[in-house]
């Protein structure tokens, strides 16, 4: 599990290597992670976007942006979680996922809170995330 915390939001992730997905003699390798996001702070938050910088295996990197999180632009209030699973295939047994999501507090304020980095690793490939 990968954690990270800015202005009393938690972020947690728990990525899975995707077997009956992935045909590593096509260099297709496909993770799932499922995202748990806790509004610990006292106010209201809603989640607008999200930004992804993958690197895979060579050291190729994709950024992605786009609205909300699988469809979704979730509303937390304090105390609240919210939680999803989504997908990241590459063409390298292992890589590296960290971004942030774009929050709107109920000031109107925006303002980024981090994803932690996190290793994607075939079984077998283990490596460390700096």
């Amino acid at each position: 599990m990968y954690r990270a915390v800015t202005r009393n939001i938690e972020v947690l992730v728990r990525p899975f290597y995707l077997e009956d997905r992935s045909d590593p003699s096509e260099n297709r390798y496909v993770w799932g992670y499922q995202v748990t996001i806790d509004n610990r702070s006292d106010e209201f938050v809603q989640l607008l976007s999200r930004y992804w910088h993958i690197t895979d295996g060579q050291g190729r990197v994709e950024e992605v942006r786009g609205d909300g999180v699988v469809g979704d632009q979730p509303e937390l209030n304090p105390g609240d979680s919210y939680q999803y699973t989504s997908g990241c295939p590459l063409s390298t047994p292992s890589g590296i996922m960290v971004g942030h999501y774009t929050m709107r507090n109920g000031r109107g304020e925006t303002f980024d809170i981090a994803i932690p980095a996190f290793s994607l690793d075939m079984p077998g490939t283990r490596r460390t995330v700096n």
